[in-house]
């Protein structure tokens, strides 16, 4: 018996009757086809279908449901449903479609097949049911979620970015940086920086300028004409004269399209793409841009692109250099929407900027640090040589500040017969602390030349001071040491000091410290009353040092018990000569100095004792020699002592070496130099190093006047070579042993 849909069926006529008034009531929109074989027209479609789609039944009935087709916003989705149909399967699939009126749906739709007695498909019911409202709060939680995540990423990445720019002294963090980006957001990354033209940078040269204009790039285009007409210039961007030929094109300066420049320039804040596959002139900051991200992509193995994004680095006065990324095939950020791409573009612009900073704040500091460390290098003493004195002298910044500070020392020759020494710590590690240290230097030698007796000495300083206002607070100890009467046998060396609030000297007698600390008073410029004077006399074989709290003062102790640790290292020391003294007290007490290090190791020396004594000091030492011909004399008395306190015979060879390379130093290097001399076990190894990077060259002397061959004794005597330094180069030479020498 038939149905009112038209389908056979067993079941009574009031069931069949309430069936289809259940579906035709439904809330979901229902539909049944016909067979396959038929094209399976339309047969019956329930009120809920008619509210959902906008078409009525007498629309739709007995029409084929490609006639639908058309409303789905996504066709790729028929092929499945012809493809479930033809098997004769059930499917559930979700589509987007239209309704009549052209607004957009999601749908899920499900087709089962109706099969008759044989077993045949006959007929087909669909359910659609709109989940357009769940679909969208699905993708705004997907959305959220993606966001969230993308917000995370970027804020991660600026983090492991602020982590890298705070250690630029790293010679690759920019790379470091660009590395992060790459792979994540861009493809490739590099920093150009603007220092006397674009270069490309790995790390940050400090030596750069912190502010001022870089080296700009040249803009020309091509002018015909002759000299003396309106707008012909006189000469070219570099000053040089024009071409004159009337006939022949001639260069103008005028303004070209040069995106680069214009970023670097400030001109625009950017970021701005380049293309690269237009042409630029070869001289603009464009061109040259596009050549060098050709060649440096192509060693890298990747495919070129179409264009990149390049954001301005900016510092405090002017765009210190370029970020330059590479995403997808248009140049910009790997993102998969728009707002994802904006958002990597402000991550790069966020890290761009702080690079800028933190590039400024190193070149400044690094500046500060130059300026402060040429200053107090120019102050530090030229150590005068005293004769019967066995003197040796270090000072050495500490490398967690600027490198620069308020130690100081002076070795003065006042008289034939007095020697003057001070040592002191002005508060601070600046500019301010050198030049408050260079004050209170000029001052003591002024009054110590003056009055040579400590204590008054030290009044006359307070007094000055007082009025000069200084604004640093500073300790130090002055000592005037007498020489013997050479007519009188019992006669000795004679030390007087006084103390203004510094630490006392110490000496070292036959295993023996005793602490000079009588004599004291409050900080430089605070004396209240007049200062006394201590008095020791001292014997052949004893040792003064004199020292600052950087050599003792660590965070993790007190003071009093580095003095201790102090005193106990020189009842340790078994050096026979000052150098040897002063390293056995570095290796022991400045491994990892926590403040400036100023140290002053004085000794009487005792041929009889000297000669019998038991060394086990380090086979090292160390002077710091300023750039005057009478260093020259003191490295070549410095190699004799330490060759004599090491037990070496024959020291001709060592003498000669360091007397040339000294020489060297002194005719053609700059600043200080510094003389280093090591017992290797092979032969004795000399360093020397000053400030100038240009290396040592051998020539072949002069023929009709001197000069000329000290290298040439160096290669005859040594093994020699040398390597650039952070501040200059060091020149070594290894001595042959004698009879090498000799057959050379």
């Amino acid at each position: 018996m038939g149905g009112p849909l038209g389908l056979g069926t067993d079941l009574p006529a009031h069931v069949l009757e309430l069936c289809t008034r259940a579906m035709d009531s439904a809330g979901v929109a229902m539909f049944v086809t016909g067979p396959r074989s038929e094209g399976m027209p339309l047969v019956w479609v329930n009120r809920a279908f008619e509210r959902d789609t906008g078409f009525t039944a007498q629309d739709v009935v007995g029409r084929s449901p490609r006639a639908l087709e058309a409303l789905l916003a996504e066709p790729v989705e028929v092929d499945e449903l012809r493809a479930a149909i033809v098997a004769g399967r059930e499917i559930t699939h979700t589509v987007r479609a239209r309704r009549r009126d052209g607004q957009p749906v999601w749908a899920q739709l499900s087709l089962s097949p109706i099969l008759g007695a044989d077993g045949e498909v006959t007929h087909w019911v669909g359910v659609q049911v709109d989940v357009s409202d769940h679909l969208e709060r699905y993708a705004a939680q997907v959305a959220s979620l993606a966001l969230e995540r993308r917000e995370r990423a970027v804020l991660d990445v600026v983090a492991r970015s602020s982590d890298l720019l705070a250690d630029l002294d790293q010679p690759y963090a920019l790379r470091d940086i660009t590395s992060l980006l790459a792979g994540y957001v861009v493809d490739w990354a590099g920093f150009y920086l603007n220092d006397d033209g674009l270069r490309f940078a790995d790390g940050v040269d400090t030596s750069a300028p912190p502010s001022g204009r870089g080296q700009r790039h040249g803009r020309y285009t091509p002018w015909t004409g002759s000299p003396g007409r309106p707008g012909a210039p006189e000469t070219d961007a570099l000053g040089d004269s024009a071409v004159t030929d009337e006939s022949s094109p001639r260069p103008r300066l005028v303004d070209v399209p040069d995106r680069v420049q214009d970023v670097l320039d400030g001109r625009i804040e950017g970021p701005v793409e380049l293309d690269l596959t237009a042409e630029f002139p070869q001289w603009s900051a464009s061109g040259w841009l596009r050549r060098d991200l050709e060649h440096r992509l192509s060693r890298l193995g990747s495919r070129p692109r179409a264009a990149v994004t390049v954001t301005a680095v900016p510092g405090r006065r002017r765009i210190l250099g370029l970020l330059v990324s590479c995403g997808d095939e248009d140049g910009g950020p790997r993102a998969a929407d728009a707002e994802a791409r904006e958002s990597v573009r402000t991550l790069l612009q966020v890290i761009a900027r702080r690079a800028g900073t933190a590039i400024d704040n190193v070149r400044l500091y690094a500046r500060e640090h130059r300026l402060a460390e040429t200053l107090q290098r120019a102050m530090l003493p030229e150590q005068a040589d005293v004769t019967g004195l066995d003197v040796w002298t270090y000072y050495a910044p500490n490398s967690e500040h600027a490198q620069v500070g308020g130690d100081w020392y002076d070795v003065l020759q006042i008289t034939p017969d007095v020697v003057g020494l001070v040592i002191g710590d002005v508060v601070g590690h600046d500019v301010e602390a050198a030049a408050a240290m260079g004050q209170l230097r000029s001052v003591v030698r002024s009054y110590a030349y003056e009055l040579t007796t400590p204590g008054p000495v030290l009044d006359r300083v307070d007094q000055l001071v007082q009025g000069m206002r200084i604004p640093r607070s500073a300790s130090l100890v002055y000592a005037a040491l007498t020489r013997p009467d050479a007519t009188d046998p019992e006669d000795a060396w004679r030390i007087e000091y006084s103390r203004a609030g510094h630490l006392p000297p110490l000496l070292l007698r036959d295993g023996t410290v005793t602490q000079l600390d009588d004599a004291g008073g409050a900080l430089v410029g605070f004396g209240g009353r007049s200062r006394s004077t201590g008095h020791v006399s001292l014997r052949p074989g004893d040792t003064l040092v004199f020292y600052t709290d950087g050599l003792i003062e660590r965070r993790d102790r007190a003071l009093r018990v580095g003095l201790d640790a102090l005193v106990a290292a020189s009842a340790a020391v078994t050096a026979v000569d000052a150098a040897g003294v002063g390293e056995e007290l570095l290796s022991r007490l400045a491994d990892a100095p926590e403040d400036d290090v100023a140290l002053v190791v004085v000794r009487i020396p005792d041929p009889v004792g000297d000669a019998t004594a038991v060394v086990l000091s380090p086979r090292s030492r160390r002077w710091l020699l300023p750039s005057e011909p009478a260093s020259i004399g003191r490295a070549r008395h410095a190699v004799v002592r330490t060759c004599q306190a090491w037990g070496v015979k024959d020291s001709a060879n060592a003498e000669l070496v360091v007397s040339e390379l000294v020489a060297n130093g002194v005719l053609h290097g700059w600043g200080h130099l510094a003389l280093r001399l090591f017992d290797t076990g092979d032969g004795i190894r000399v360093e020397v190093e000053d400030s100038n990077p240009a290396p040592p060259v051998p020539t072949d002397g002069h023929a009709n006047r001197m000069g000329g061959f000290g290298m040439q004794i160096v290669e005859r005597l040594a093994d020699w070579g040398w390597r650039p330094t952070a501040s200059g180069k060091l020149v070594w030479a290894t001595l042959r042993p004698q009879s090498a020498s000799r057959q050379a």
